[in-house]
């Protein structure tokens, strides 16, 4: 029995020429650290939040389900290592902190539009056999 999976096509020219697609280990360690900053369980709904703009630490949490409080600080803390989100904190009683994108953060829309267009093409594909998976 054959199955097809829709990757044969793929097989006979893997790049058309207009991507940098070299085995060149720079640009694996430029890639593998693109993926660090974006990788992890909360980081792009983090980010996703923050499109809409600058938002305090509560409705943030409020707007991912079933973040955790810890969870949420340790993503915001990388996030802002890597340059993708800025802390503002102010001097007032209780403390109010708000978090915003930078410019770096806002260059991946682009990205972020690229992946929700891939997602709508091969996202249904995957969810249908989700579906279709018996529940062991």
């Amino acid at each position: 029995m054959k199955f097809e999976t829709g990757m044969e096509n793929l097989t006979a020219a893997p790049c058309d020429g207009d991507c940098d697609c070299s085995s060149d280990p720079g640009l694996l360690a430029e890639f593998k650290h693109a993926i660090h900053a974006l990788g992890g369980k909360w980081k792009l709904e983090i980010l996703f939040s923050l499109m809409n703009g600058t938002m305090r630490f509560g409705a943030l949490r409020r707007s991912i389900a079933g973040i955790t409080q810890h969870m949420l600080t340790t993503q915001l803390r990388e996030l802002e290592q890597d340059g993708l989100v800025s802390r503002t904190a102010f001097a007032e009683k209780p403390l109010r902190v708000e978090y915003e994108l930078t410019e770096a953060a806002y260059g991946l829309l682009p990205a972020f539009k690229e992946l929700l267009s891939w997602s709508r093409v091969y996202g249904g594909a995957r969810l249908a056999v989700l579906q279709a998976t018996p529940e062991a």
